[in-house]
């Protein structure tokens, strides 16, 4: 960053070798035919670029999302988050699908969710354009599994039209471990991806990939431009961030330390009453939190993460409401950094 910064930085109007070999390496991570790609500063814009798209492709307005989602904060991606709270309850072009629950056909429930929607759609008049969701569900209390559960319910989304929507923001780049984005887990095919927070380690980064028939039928019906999207200084963070994942072999990394992770977190759970599910993929787990009464406890997980945060380790919280806590340890992450996040879960647990 230091040195293209010292060397060059200009806003995206001027063409830039690092800005075209950063998008080459970015698109090598994606199956065909995702081949292109539009950058952005936040994952907030790149999803709302998404929406852009989708609803001049199809003609549709409407958006399809799943309880309790998250998807960044312009206006109109607060009208679909539903997590944010009555004071940005869902616009009346947005129909939500219950989020997964364990237990049960999972892949159905999603399906005769998303088939309702699509129901619900057509007898208002409105035309489906958008089925978007994280695809790790982390905000709903992270459902990884089964593989491929969302794939008959993204068939049918495009089936009656709708282009699908991997929000990846949180999800992608290595973290799920044996895959680079978490979408290839389940087997699908996304109409649209968007990446944000790690591109950029903490550099403000982010990205929307697509196929080219969709940016060709958008690029003729309206302009687009985001002034410092990709910028120079951008591309060799992007780029250096994309080495170090190589060069470390850091998606490796996340597959054995999440196993880890999640062996260590059912080894400490079974000590403790107040813990309850596990889940995860990779370096991406959640726990859930019980009360006395063997309920789900947002109450005690925020308590359990001032506990953590008092012995030197940061989580946060998910879940319906708030009663899992949400892992996410840093990517080159390793045994003592899990032993010291394990002995501090476990002493605080006790500590409840």
């Amino acid at each position: 960053m230091t040195r293209q910064a010292a060397r060059l930085n200009t806003h995206t109007r001027y063409l830039h070798d690092g800005v075209v070999a950063y998008a080459e390496r970015l698109l090598e991570t994606f199956p065909d035919p995702l081949s292109q790609v539009m950058f952005t500063c936040t994952g907030s814009e790149a999803n709302d670029l998404a929406l852009r798209i989708c609803q001049s492709v199809t003609g549709g307005e409407s958006v399809i999302v799943v309880g309790r989602s998250y998807h960044g904060v312009t206006g109109d991606l607060a009208k679909i988050s539903t997590s944010l709270g009555p004071a940005t309850a869902p616009a009346p072009h947005v129909r939500v699908v219950e989020a997964p629950t364990p237990g049960g056909d999972v892949a159905a429930r999603f399906e005769v969710g998303v088939r309702g929607a699509l129901a619900s759609l057509k007898a208002a008049g409105i035309r489906p354009a958008m089925l978007i969701f994280d695809t790790v569900f982390a905000s709903q209390g992270l459902y990884t599994d089964p593989r491929g559960f969302v794939a008959a319910g993204i068939r049918a989304a495009q089936q009656a039209g709708a282009l699908f929507v991997a929000d990846e923001v949180q999800s992608g780049l290595a973290r799920p471990g044996e895959a680079m984005w978490a979408f290839l887990r389940h087997d699908v095919a996304p109409d649209i991806v968007t990446c944000g927070k790690p591109l950029g380690n903490g550099h403000p980064l982010a990205a929307m990939v697509t196929r080219p028939d969709l940016l060709r039928e958008f690029g003729e019906k309206t302009r687009y431009f985001n002034t410092f999207g990709g910028n120079p200084v951008s591309a060799a963070v992007g780029l250096a961030v994309l080495d170090v994942i190589r060069d470390e072999g850091l998606m490796e990394n996340a597959r054995v330390r999440g196993a880890q992770l999640l062996a260590g977190l059912s080894e400490v759970a079974s000590r403790h009453d107040a813990a309850g599910a596990i889940r995860g993929a990779g370096l991406y787990g959640a726990l859930e939190v019980f009360g006395t009464d063997g309920s789900p406890s947002p109450e005690r997980a925020a308590r359990l993460v001032e506990l953590l945060r008092e012995a030197g380790v940061l989580v946060g919280v998910c879940g319906e409401r708030n009663e899992c806590l949400k892992i996410r340890p840093l990517l080159p992450t390793q045994d003592q950094h899990l032993d010291q996040f394990l002995s501090a879960l476990d002493a605080s647990l006790a500590r409840l």
